[in-house]
């Protein structure tokens, strides 16, 4: 098996989870209304499947490490 590195997070990633679920609503009207290609939204839903899935692994190291440090894409809450 291949070694996965940890590499710090220098920067904040621009999109947050709530940009995806804005462009994910759209691609949904867009295909309703016949501007959107079926093989283009399956493209759209791929990608966002891979999205969520890395924010799982987001959310797994930080209940496994107890920290509150993130990348800011789930837009979590200090507490």
């Amino acid at each position: 098996m291949g070694k996965f590195i940890l590499t710090k997070i220098t920067e904040m990633p621009k999109n947050k989870i709530e940009d995806l679920r804005n462009h994910l609503f759209e691609a949904l009207e867009m295909l309703k209304d016949g501007e959107l290609a079926v093989d283009k939204a399956e493209a759209i839903v791929g990608v966002a499947q891979v999205i969520v899935e890395t924010a799982k692994v987001e959310v797994a190291y930080i209940k496994a490490l107890e920290t509150n440090k993130h990348t800011g894409f789930l837009q979590l809450e200090n507490k």
